[in-house]
């Protein structure tokens, strides 16, 4: 049985557009709880620690690659999962070993760690992360969308509790710090 040009030409089309979305999938619920749920360090954010009443230890420092922060006296204390209030009492029970007697250490993020837009966008690269960063805002940072962009949706790859998950979110989705959006070429 032999199929006209028209019937092979639809089956083409419909298997691009199945292969083309094969790779993709909407975002999972954990994108979501991670955008409410407390705000946890990693590598690349700062954080200002003050030390009341010692000025010689409040400093802002950054969370290294391995997900620590160098803090003097006491050393490498965990960062990268830790919330700021954590974080203040891992530094806190460190200086009350053998250093202050009833340590009183505030933590806050000073920066926080940059985000990345790829794809069909004018300027592709890292960007500064603020609260309030929508993938629309962030594509707009990044030239806009070029004129072959899906403008409707954005592929986003996001660190949650360690484990690297991409999911396909609206453009008018919160981004978190750390995060990379992909903005797909659009079909037609």
């Amino acid at each position: 049985m032999k199929k006209s040009p028209l019937v092979l030409s639809v089956m083409l089309l419909a298997a691009m557009l199945a292969g083309g979305c094969a790779g993709y999938s909407p975002a999972p619920p954990a994108f979501h709880k991670a955008l409410n749920g407390p705000y946890m360090l990693g590598a690349g954010d700062r954080v200002r620690v003050t030390v009341f009443e010692q000025p010689s230890l409040s400093n802002s420092y950054a969370v290294d690659q391995s997900g620590y922060i160098a803090f003097p006296l006491v050393g490498a204390v965990p960062a990268r999962g830790h919330t700021t209030k954590q974080v203040e009492k891992l530094i806190a029970d460190k200086l009350q070993q053998g250093y202050l007697r009833d340590p009183d250490v505030s933590v806050e993020v000073d920066q926080y760690r940059p985000v990345f837009v790829m794809g069909e966008v004018g300027a592709a690269g890292q960007y500064a992360y603020v609260p309030g960063l929508t993938a629309q805002k962030a594509v707009a940072t990044a030239g806009g969308f070029t004129a072959r962009a899906r403008q409707t949706d954005v592929d986003v790859t996001r660190d949650i509790n360690g484990k690297v998950i991409t999911g396909r979110i609206p453009v008018t989705d919160p981004l978190l710090p750390g995060d990379t959006v992909y903005v797909r070429e659009r079909l037609f």
